[in-house]
């Protein structure tokens, strides 16, 4: 099922606007919201579905914008997010969208590696940002704040995205096969 692009900015507007208010499940308060990372969830879905292009600008304006409408999350961690949830739809996306079979497999790679990616960004994004204000960014923070601190929010992340793209399949909306391609040949082959 080829998606046309009226559909695409539809749906990623439609991710853009669950990213804006899915942080209010979390009561804004931040010390939940850095452990669920919310607003991640939709940035991601919206590279898997519509694509790279619009999973980067869709990841790249929802803090910016959430900024601009409730003042969460402050800045200049808003800009480091900004960048961060930009790579992640972005690689997520771009991978994802080249991947051989749309599969279990090529989904859990696309996200572990748009979340290693997408640390990386925000790492070099705090350094900067915190190098004009004079503050250092140690290793003791970027792993603190990068990946300790993420954890639950990335086990979210990897049980719930999978969840919602096996149901978009079922229901017919997104094409999105269960199995490797590989495993489904051998199970042809012993029948």
């Amino acid at each position: 099922m080829k998606m046309t692009q009226t559909k695409k900015l539809a749906l990623a507007a439609m991710f853009l606007a669950i990213g804006l208010v899915l942080p209010f499940v979390t009561g804004e308060i931040p010390k939940i919201g850095n452990l669920l990372l919310p607003m991640h969830i939709p940035v991601f879905l919206c590279g898997l579905i519509c694509g790279w292009q619009y999973g980067g600008v869709v990841g790249f304006l929802c803090p910016l914008l959430r900024f601009a409408l409730f003042h969460m999350p402050p800045m200049p961690k808003g800009i480091g997010m900004a960048f961060e949830l930009a790579a992640y739809g972005l690689v997520a996306g771009y991978l994802y969208g080249r991947s051989r079979w749309k599969c279990v497999y090529s989904l859990y790679r696309s996200l572990i590696a748009a979340m290693l990616v997408g640390r990386l960004v925000w790492a070099a994004a705090r350094v900067v940002l915190m190098g004009t204000s004079g503050i250092p960014f140690s290793w003791a923070i970027f792993l603190a704040d990068g990946f300790v601190t993420a954890v639950p929010g990335v086990i979210l992340q990897l049980i719930l995205i999978p969840a919602i793209m096996v149901a978009l399949d079922r229901a017919k909306l997104v094409p999105f096969s269960k199995a490797h391609p590989p495993a489904q040949k051998a199970q042809r082959d012993v029948r």
